[in-house]
């Protein structure tokens, strides 16, 4: 019997000529004004594109190599391609009995995320006889915690010497998550609950002492509506008066590089630490990292047990 997996993120616009239609998608069909697209576009050409779609590609082909024989991965999109139904389409169409979705985001929130698991069952609802199951939040999976701790101890010895966190011997951690409108958490507080959580496990396997380290959300929206705070630039100006001279960021709630990682934190963030007075470190993201991968083959192996 063969199981398919399929690995589900929101996408990436394909190219600047694409924004306007991705932006839409993003919004709920909502277009875009000229503004939003022209900052949009100068984002992404900031960062080269994003490597999202490519990326989550390839942890499919490294998950894929975990599992073993009888088992096919393939990577789907929410909102550009390979979308979840063509991705469902190719497992079926190579011999998938049975499908694991798992959306890649370790947390889970209904709103936020049930649009993955309705795509996927839509796409399966004229597929006879092929079962279906979604774990939904994993966010307490001992292999994925383990797997950001190491990835933040890495980012803390591998800090440059020389540099200002050689005389900074207790460089801060600050563990970020997306920011969230306030609506959000007053609908679904056991959601942001999940990720503080995963804040709280990951510093605690990494072994960093609880004044070592501070949490902080990222990536706020441009609208007038509250959103969650502490924002991660608000924690700079403290971090210098209380004499640090570098900190090192950690996001515990993405997977590869994208747009919030790469233009959020390391251009805009990096600015404005810097300015501060800090030197900006980032953890690297789980990617293909073989620790991650092997977490991702236990959420999937666990799921299937339910068939």
């Amino acid at each position: 019997m063969t199981t398919g997996v399929v690995l589900m993120t929101y996408g990436a616009p394909d190219g600047e000529a694409d924004l306007p239609r991705y932006l839409a998608a993003v919004r709920g069909g909502k277009p875009p004004d000229d503004a939003l697209v022209a900052e949009m576009a100068r984002r992404y050409a900031a960062i080269g594109g994003s490597p999202l779609v490519a990326l989550t590609e390839r942890q499919a082909a490294a998950l894929e190599r975990e599992l073993g024989p009888d088992h096919l991965v393939r990577a789907g999109m929410r909102f550009s391609e390979p979308s979840i139904a063509c991705a469902i389409e190719s497992l079926v169409a190579s011999g998938a009995t049975r499908v694991v979705g798992v959306c890649l985001s370790p947390q889970w929130s209904d709103g936020l995320m049930g649009g993955y698991e309705r795509a996927a069952r839509a796409a399966l609802a004229s597929r006879a006889g092929v079962a279906f199951v979604m774990p939904h939040a994993w966010h307490r999976e001992p292999e994925f915690v383990d797997a950001l701790a190491e990835l933040v101890r890495d980012g803390l010895a591998g800090l440059p010497p020389g540099g200002s966190a050689e005389l900074d011997p207790s460089v801060p951690v600050v563990l970020t998550a997306h920011s969230l409108p306030k609506r959000i958490f007053d609908a679904e507080p056991a959601y942001v609950a999940q990720l503080r959580e995963t804040a709280e496990l990951v510093a605690a396997r990494a072994g960093l002492a609880p004044d070592r380290w501070r949490w902080a959300y990222q990536s706020a929206g441009h609208t007038a509506e509250e959103w969650l705070r502490p924002d991660l630039t608000e924690l700079f100006p403290e971090l210098a008066a209380a004499g640090h001279r570098a900190v090192l960021v950690a996001p515990v709630q993405f997977l590869s590089d994208h747009l919030e990682v790469l233009y959020d934190l390391d251009i805009a963030a990096a600015a404005q630490a810097r300015a501060a007075g800090l030197e900006y470190h980032r953890t690297a993201m789980p990617n293909t990292d073989p620790r991650f991968i092997a977490a991702l083959a236990t959420v999937v192996t666990r799921a299937a047990d339910a068939f």
